[in-house]
């Protein structure tokens, strides 16, 4: 088991368990997270008895992935990681004028199957642990001497089909004595997993939470996305507006353009008419194109038609940054093309 799976409660628990201090648990997270000392072995942590340093070593691993390789563009990253079971997983650092955010994978491939997706190519072999994620941040601090100020759950995986150490993950990252990243500064996304979304409405921290939308119908979210025939759009927005009442919390939808799938002006009002009186910001991204799939990007007027049209009907809608199409690492595109080797 890694040491990063634990949350600092379950480390307290732990060490009280083994009659030990309650002390040493804040200890060790701070060692284990503090930029200025963090260990890469609990040998280092030195103000922790022997005895118990050698217990941890016995109990806990201290590192479960390793950085295969780095592809560089400008402003971003991406990082191919290897687990110890040798699976691969990919994750993409993305540097903004407010900070340096990290687009990070939940799971090895994605049972979701969105038509669109490269990412979903590849079936699911198993979620990512806590500790998986949580590596994927400590790793790309410490090769690009940065820190982390904003992670968006978005990479290889559905979220909320890892929901528990999701939530543990985030716990981790937020926590003061952890990575003390805002919660505010944590966005999730889920394609739309409806029972997820209703219990996420009680999850006690502010985080941001994304909606892959990209169809305005039924009909059409179904053509390009299989989990529409297991929750409508219906289910989907009554979950939203439990989501919106509990949490107070505006919710962003993504919205994938796409050429003659789901951007015309048609389109477009039925968006509007869909997210009347909620909450919500819509992202459109221009769809980043691979080899392996038939889709191809909406022509910029179209987008800027589409963008007009929300706009002017009192939709907030912006349209996103794009980061790493040269190198496979737009919203998309991962995959860990290493298993295809």
């Amino acid at each position: 088991m890694s040491i990063y799976d634990l949350t600092l409660e379950e480390l307290i628990e732990y060490f009280i368990n083994n009659n030990d201090k309650k002390f040493y648990a804040t200890e060790l997270f701070s060692w284990l997270y503090n930029k200025d000392k963090r260990i890469t072995s609990f040998d280092d942590a030195t103000n922790i008895k022997k005895e118990v340093r050698d217990r941890l070593k016995k109990d806990f691993v201290i590192s479960n992935i390793s950085i295969v390789t780095v592809e560089k563009a400008k402003d971003v990253r991406k990082y191919l990681f290897k687990l110890n079971d040798k699976e691969h997983i990919e994750a993409v650092l993305m540097y903004h004028d407010y900070g340096n955010s990290l687009c990070i994978s939940s799971q090895v491939g994605c049972n979701m199957g969105c038509k669109f997706c490269e990412s979903g190519r590849r079936k699911k072999v198993r979620n990512l642990t806590t500790g998986e994620m949580v590596e994927q941040i400590l790793k790309v601090e410490s090769d690009a001497d940065i820190r982390i100020s904003h992670v968006v759950i978005m990479g290889i995986g559905e979220p909320f089909d890892n929901y528990d150490n999701i939530c543990n993950f985030i716990k981790i990252i937020n926590h003061p004595k952890g990575l003390n990243i805002g919660a505010r500064h944590i966005t999730v996304s889920t394609c739309g997993l409806v029972p997820k979304i209703l219990e996420f409405a009680d999850f006690p921290y502010q985080v941001n939470l994304a909606i892959s939308l990209h169809a305005p119908t039924d009909e059409l979210r179904k053509e390009i996305m299989p989990i529409a025939k297991v929750y409508s759009l219906k289910d989907l927005i009554n979950a939203i507006k439990i989501y919106l009442e509990k949490t107070n919390r505006r919710v962003t939808f993504e919205y994938i353009m796409i050429d003659n799938v789901n951007d015309s002006e048609e389109n477009a009002l039925e968006l509007v008419h869909l997210l009347k009186g909620i909450n919500s910001y819509v992202n459109l991204i221009p769809y980043n194109e691979t080899d392996a799939l038939q889709y191809k990007r909406s022509k910029p007027l179209t987008i800027a038609k589409f963008y007009d049209i929300l706009k002017k009907n009192n939709v907030t809608v912006t349209i996103r940054r794009e980061f790493g199409g040269m190198i496979s690492a737009a919203c998309g595109q991962l995959r860990s093309k290493k298993e295809e080797l």
